[in-house]
C-alpha cells in the first residue's frame, strides 16, 4: 500500500462541493485524511461526502463571507474532531466579467468580500483553533496565475487574488512563531463547474483555450493537479515550507508570451 500522507490528520476545506475542492477532498480523504467538506452548495456537498462515506468526510453549510458562518465551522470541526491541522481555503469566485470602464463597484465588492475577506476570516478562526491546541498545522490557500500577471483574469478577481497573496505572506510572518505554515497555490486555466459557467463555455472549450495559451505542451491541467499540489504542501513533505506561492502554471508566468482577458 502506498504512504498515506495525511494519515491522522484533520482537514478543513472551502469550496468542497465541486472543482478542485471536490477534488482535493477526494485526494484527501486516499491519504487517510478526516475532512470536513464545506460550500454554500448544499446538494453537490452532501453529494460528495456520502459518495466517500461518513467515516471520512463530513459536509457543512458555510458561506465563507459570513464571519459568523465561519467560525461556526471550526467550532462544529473541532467538536467533531477534536482539532484541525490542515486547511485548504478554496472558497472563491470569478465575479463580473466586465470592463474597467464599465466596472460594476457591487459585483467587485462581492469579489473582494469572497476571495479576500473571506479566506481572511478562514484563516484567522482556524489559527486560533491552532494556537489553542498546539497545532502545527498547514493553511493552503488558493490563487491564481492572475495573481501575478495581469490581463489574465477579470479586474474584481485579478485584484482578489494579488490581495491574497499579500494575505498569505502577512499570515505567514505571524503564524510561523507557532509552527503554522501558510501557503498558497496558484494554478492555470482548469476547467472547473465555476470557470466554465462564469465563461459559458463547455470544459473542453476551457481546456482548448487553456492549452493554446500555454507554456508547456503535452499536458492538460486538471484539478486533480491542483489537489496534488495542495496534498504536499499540507503533508510533512512540506514541513519546512511557508509563505511559498506554489504556481502551477507550466512556466506561463515565467516566459513572454502573449495572454489577454477580454471582457464580455
Amino acid at each position: 500500500m502506498p504512504k498515506q500522507r495525511l494519515e491522522g490528520k484533520v482537514a478543513l476545506i472551502t469550496g468542497a462541493a465541486s472543482g478542485i475542492g471536490e477534488e482535493t477532498v477526494r485526494l484527501f480523504a486516499e491519504h487517510g485524511a478526516l475532512i470536513v467538506a464545506a460550500d454554500i452548495q448544499d446538494e453537490q456537498g452532501h453529494q460528495v461526502a456520502a459518495s466517500i462515506g461518513s467515516e471520512r468526510v463530513t459536509y457543512h453549510h458555510c458561506d465563507v463571507r459570513d464571519e459568523n458562518q465561519v467560525e461556526e465551522t471550526i467550532k462544529f470541526t473541532l467538536e467533531k474532531h477534536g482539532r484541525i491541522d490542515v486547511l485548504f481555503s478554496n472558497a472563491g469566485i470569478i465575479g463580473s466579467l466586465s470592463g474597467i470602464l464599465d466596472l460594476d463597484l457591487n459585483e467587485f465588492d462581492n469579489t473582494i468580500a469572497t476571495n479576500v475577506r473571506g479566506v481572511a476570516a478562514t484563516i484567522k478562526h482556524t489559527a486560533r483553533a491552532m494556537v489553542a491546541k498546539s497545532t502545527r498545522g498547514s493553511i493552503i490557500c488558493t490563487t491564481s496565475v492572475a495573481a501575478m500577471i495581469g490581463g489574465t483574469g477579470p479586474h474584481g478577481y485579478t485584484t482578489s487574488k494579488h490581495a491574497l497573496l499579500g494575505l498569505v505572506k502577512s499570515a505567514c510572518s505571524e503564524l510561523g512563531a507557532y509552527g503554522i505554515r501558510v501557503n498558497s497555490i496558484s494554478p492555470f486555466g482548469v476547467a472547473t463547474p465555476l470557470a466554465c459557467k462564469a465563461f459559458n463555455f463547455e470544459p473542453e472549450q476551457v481546456e482548448a483555450n487553456s492549452c493554446s495559451q500555454a507554456n508547456l505542451k503535452g499536458v492538460v491541467l486538471k484539478a486533480r493537479h491542483i489537489a496534488e499540489a495542495a496534498l504536499f504542501l499540507a503533508s510533512d513533505d512540506a514541513v519546512y515550507i511557508s509563505g511559498h506561492n506554489l504556481v502551477v502554471d507550466g512556466g506561463f508566468s515565467m516566459v513572454n508570451r502573449s495572454y489577454s482577458f477580454t471582457p464580455a
